[in-house]
């Protein structure tokens, strides 16, 4: 179909301007007379009629909806690839009093894990700089926008004057965006499944920070997708040995019989930013991801 004065544009950093036509329509339709006809919930536009669009019937459009926004600001955006960092909201800055503390041994626990903040946000500038090598199409951050080892991720980045994404949840406690994020590129969500779908469809890498059921639950289904095959293998790189392995016991799995031995190998720990670097970049400039070339 030939391109006109009614097709849709995309603007700067992705963002779609209105269909002319359907930007005239609704204007028309704002200044018919009130009427019990024209303030009848009926007579409203389906494109601009929020119930109807927030109404059971509507979620699977609301799904496609959530996956294709992204999707098209961040190829507008040509951003090709990311590295993916998941971890605790609740870890503060170092110096920082652990908010989310419930009693002195969580505030030990919470202020004792500062130092994965700050390997968090070297990490974020590293993966940046080499982003930066790439025009920032590829490796780019992204984070659940949030605070925390999040925050730590967006603000590495913002640094070193790289752009970050953050891809932030509606919950019923507020999650505002962390102010790293690039703001052209702050997302916000319903529905978990499709910020999901975001973080692991540019996926070059998966780094992971200790945290609570959101992490876990983040890092099992990248492992999962991988183990099955659904989705090509990448690095998932645990920060803290010490504490995932306190928390899981993947060999006891192994053993038990419920994964296989090698699935053990899909994870790798490290402590700090540059060996969590050195592997992803090994991954790469040895070939183990075909064609695609590293960092």
């Amino acid at each position: 179909m030939a391109k006109g004065k009614t097709d849709g544009l995309r603007g700067k950093g992705g963002v779609w301007a209105p269909l002319e036509s359907s930007r005239s329509a609704r204007q028309t339709a704002e200044r018919v007379p009130e009427t019990p006809q024209t303030l009848s919930p009926s007579y409203r536009l389906a494109y601009t009629d929020a119930d109807f669009l927030c109404s059971e019937d509507l979620r699977p459009v609301r799904l496609q909806l959530e996956l294709l926004k992204a999707e098209a600001i961040l190829s507008a955006r040509g951003i090709k690839s990311t590295v993916v960092m998941f971890g605790g909201a609740r870890i503060p800055a170092p110096g920082q009093a652990a908010w989310a503390a419930r009693n002195e041994t969580q505030k030990k626990n919470l202020e004792s894990a500062s130092i994965y903040y700050d390997e968090a946000r070297e990490f974020a500038r590293l993966c940046s700089e080499w982003s930066a090598k790439h025009h920032y199409h590829e490796y780019v951050v992204v984070t659940g926008g949030g605070p925390g080892v999040m925050e730590a991720g967006n603000r590495g980045a913002a640094e070193v004057g790289a752009p970050s994404i953050g891809l932030n949840i509606v919950l019923p406690h507020e999650q505002a965006p962390n102010p790293y994020v690039t703001p052209e590129l702050s997302f916000n969500f319903h529905y978990f499944a499709i910020r999901k779908m975001h973080f692991l469809m540019r996926a070059k890498a998966i780094v992971v920070f200790p945290g609570g059921f959101g992490t876990l639950d983040e890092m099992f289904e990248s492992i999962t997708l991988m183990q099955t095959g659904r989705m090509a293998k990448v690095p998932i790189i645990l920060f803290g040995e010490k504490f995932w392995r306190t928390i899981i016991n993947f060999e006891a799995l192994a053993e038990f019989g419920t994964i296989a031995p090698e699935d053990i190998n899909l994870v790798q720990f490290v402590e700090t930013a540059s060996e969590a670097c050195d592997i992803i970049a090994s991954f790469y400039e040895n070939g183990k991801a075909g064609k695609t070339s590293g960092p």
